[in-house]
Protein backbone atom coordinates (compact mmCIF):
# COMPACT_ATOMS: atom_id res chain seq x y z
CA UNK A 1 0.00 0.00 0.00
CA UNK A 2 1.49 3.29 -0.98
CA UNK A 3 0.74 6.53 0.66
CA UNK A 4 1.31 10.12 -0.34
CA UNK A 5 4.17 12.13 0.20
CA UNK A 6 1.56 14.44 2.94
CA UNK A 7 0.31 11.64 4.93
CA UNK A 8 4.25 10.39 5.71
CA UNK A 9 4.84 14.21 6.58
CA UNK A 10 2.72 13.43 9.16
CA UNK A 11 4.52 11.17 10.75
CA UNK A 12 7.18 12.61 13.28
CA UNK A 13 9.97 10.55 13.87
CA UNK A 14 12.59 11.49 16.89
CA UNK A 15 15.40 10.30 18.52
CA UNK A 16 14.52 9.07 22.29
CA UNK A 17 16.62 7.70 25.09
CA UNK A 18 15.63 4.96 26.57
CA UNK A 19 15.80 5.41 30.64
CA UNK A 20 14.57 2.35 31.90
CA UNK A 21 12.76 -0.75 30.65
CA UNK A 22 11.02 -3.53 32.29
CA UNK A 23 9.07 -6.98 31.09
CA UNK A 24 4.94 -6.19 31.62
CA UNK A 25 4.35 -9.47 34.10
CA UNK A 26 2.20 -12.21 32.34
CA UNK A 27 3.24 -11.18 28.94
CA UNK A 28 5.56 -13.03 26.36
CA UNK A 29 6.05 -10.05 24.47
CA UNK A 30 6.34 -6.79 26.35
CA UNK A 31 7.99 -3.92 27.62
CA UNK A 32 7.30 -0.98 29.42
CA UNK A 33 10.20 1.83 28.48
CA UNK A 34 11.03 4.81 29.82
CA UNK A 35 12.11 7.17 27.46
CA UNK A 36 13.24 10.88 26.99
CA UNK A 37 11.68 12.66 23.74
CA UNK A 38 13.91 15.89 24.64
CA UNK A 39 10.27 17.01 26.38
CA UNK A 40 9.36 17.94 29.71
CA UNK A 41 8.69 14.21 31.42
CA UNK A 42 9.82 11.23 30.17
CA UNK A 43 7.13 9.08 27.98
CA UNK A 44 5.90 5.32 28.40
CA UNK A 45 5.83 3.29 25.19
CA UNK A 46 4.75 -0.71 25.09
CA UNK A 47 7.00 -2.34 22.87
CA UNK A 48 6.63 -5.92 21.81
CA UNK A 49 10.55 -6.76 22.16
CA UNK A 50 11.02 -8.81 24.97
CA UNK A 51 11.85 -11.71 23.19
CA UNK A 52 14.90 -10.08 21.64
CA UNK A 53 15.97 -8.63 25.01
CA UNK A 54 15.98 -11.48 28.01
CA UNK A 55 17.90 -8.48 29.86
CA UNK A 56 16.05 -5.86 28.95
CA UNK A 57 18.53 -3.93 31.51
CA UNK A 58 20.60 -3.86 28.17
CA UNK A 59 18.26 -1.37 26.82
CA UNK A 60 19.15 1.16 29.74
CA UNK A 61 20.91 4.59 27.90
CA UNK A 62 20.45 3.40 23.99
CA UNK A 63 19.29 5.92 22.21
CA UNK A 64 16.28 4.66 19.41
CA UNK A 65 14.16 6.43 16.82
CA UNK A 66 10.38 6.68 17.82
CA UNK A 67 7.39 7.34 16.03
CA UNK A 68 6.31 10.48 18.48
CA UNK A 69 3.09 11.65 17.07
CA UNK A 70 0.81 8.55 17.18
CA UNK A 71 -2.65 8.86 19.42
CA UNK A 72 -2.01 7.26 22.75
CA UNK A 73 -2.93 3.57 22.96
CA UNK A 74 -3.17 0.97 25.52
CA UNK A 75 -2.14 -2.59 25.51
CA UNK A 76 -2.60 -4.81 28.46
CA UNK A 77 -4.09 -1.76 30.48
CA UNK A 78 -0.67 0.27 30.50
CA UNK A 79 -0.77 3.07 27.74
CA UNK A 80 1.67 3.70 25.17
CA UNK A 81 2.32 7.10 24.00
CA UNK A 82 4.54 5.93 20.64
CA UNK A 83 6.59 3.33 18.69
CA UNK A 84 9.71 1.81 18.79
CA UNK A 85 11.18 1.61 15.43
CA UNK A 86 13.16 -1.95 14.85
CA UNK A 87 13.70 -4.25 12.28
CA UNK A 88 13.21 -8.68 12.12
CA UNK A 89 13.42 -11.00 9.82
CA UNK A 90 11.46 -14.24 9.95
CA UNK A 91 14.33 -15.97 10.60
CA UNK A 92 14.54 -14.69 13.87
CA UNK A 93 17.25 -11.33 13.18
CA UNK A 94 16.55 -8.49 14.72
CA UNK A 95 17.80 -4.39 14.74
CA UNK A 96 16.53 -0.96 17.16
CA UNK A 97 16.90 1.83 14.61
CA UNK A 98 19.55 3.96 16.31
CA UNK A 99 20.85 7.42 15.53
CA UNK A 100 24.71 8.38 15.85
CA UNK A 101 25.79 9.03 19.14
CA UNK A 102 25.86 12.62 18.74
CA UNK A 103 22.05 13.30 17.81
CA UNK A 104 20.53 13.81 21.00
CA UNK A 105 16.99 12.93 22.20
CA UNK A 106 13.97 15.26 20.90
CA UNK A 107 15.88 15.62 17.61
CA UNK A 108 13.11 15.64 14.84
CA UNK A 109 13.40 13.37 11.70
CA UNK A 110 14.01 15.59 8.21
Amino acid sequence: MSISLDDFKKVEIKAGKILSAEKIPDTDKLLKLSVDMGEESPRQIISGISAYFPDCSVLVGKKCMFVANLEPRTIRGYESNGMLFALSTPDGKFSLLEPSDDIPAGTVAV
